[in-house]
């Protein structure tokens, strides 16, 4: 269903998501061409002194221009301290969602109503944060689960060697996971358990209330980004990601190509042309 409820005038608004969406670790560029043609990056993201997070300068400078022209929302399950520390081009964000939904941001603040209706939705539809801590550390092989944390007391992941990690492990979690309203998505070296009703979907609806929006258009890699994808009136996702692995398709959404920053860079095209 789409976010936007008859809404003939107002503003477009662009929900995307952000790590391997919009911006990449040097891990997940996919630089496939020969080195002299790879395209110049733009560092984004700085954590202890490191270089983190890239986009392609030409990324950069749609972005900015997208950010003129719409109301842009970075759209992540980072926590807030996690989306605060990222530098993006163009102008800063009126709205961000953090936290898979659990936090909006307006001008960088926390709506603090809107937190407290999600931490009520979720004490009624699913089980406790504290029954899935317990299931991933009494599960968890130390050999492959490198840390152990909880997402501003809304969901838990763990950070783990990917090369030793059972498949199997992670299938089974995602049953027991299921039964008690709660969901498992793999990305990159992070397993999410995150509860059902923790959406960036309803983040998404509220900020495009607010706004006014006419139109919704939304990107993600992840199915933690599925629901956004469904919730807008256009999608995109790039050739890489757990949606890309599992052919997850549906009729308003695009299956790009591109994969690493190269994708990045064509959604944003995307955005900015459907714009216009």
């Amino acid at each position: 269903m789409s976010v936007v409820q008859n809404s003939v005038t107002g503003p477009v608004l662009v929900a995307s998501d952000l790590d391997r969406t919009l911006i990449y670790s040097a891990a997940a560029l996919a630089l496939t061409m020969p080195d002299a043609r790879a395209p110049r990056l733009l560092c984004v993201e700085v954590h202890e002194s490191r270089p983190l997070s890239y986009m392609t300068e030409t990324a950069a400078g749609l972005l900015t221009e997208l950010g003129d022209e719409a109301v842009f929302v970075p759209t992540t399950t980072r926590t807030r301290k996690q989306y605060l520390r990222i530098n993006l081009p163009g102008p800063a964000p009126k709205y961000a969602i953090c936290a898979n939904g659990g936090h909006i941001l307006v001008d960088g603040v926390a709506d603090e109503d809107w937190h407290d209706r999600v931490q009520a939705r979720l004490a009624d539809e699913c089980a406790s944060l504290d029954e899935v801590r317990e299931h991933l550390a009494a599960t968890a092989d130390p050999l492959w689960a490198r840390k152990h944390r909880v997402a501003e007391d809304f969901f838990a992941y763990l950070v783990v060697e990917r090369e030793l990690l059972p498949e199997e492990w992670v299938k089974e979690l995602a049953v027991w996971a299921e039964n008690r309203g709660w969901t498992v998505s793999l990305q990159g070296r992070k397993i999410y358990a995150v509860p059902k009703p923790l959406t960036k979907s309803a983040a998404m609806r509220e900020v495009a209330r607010r706004t006014g929006a006419r139109l919704a258009l939304a990107a993600g890699d992840s199915l933690l980004d599925a629901d956004l994808l469904l919730a807008a009136d256009r999608g995109w996702r790039p050739g890489h990601g757990e949606l890309a692995e599992t052919e997850w398709n549906a009729d308003t959404v695009t299956a790009l190509p591109e994969r690493g920053v190269a994708a990045g860079e064509r959604i944003l095209r995307e955005f900015l042309r459907e714009v216009r």
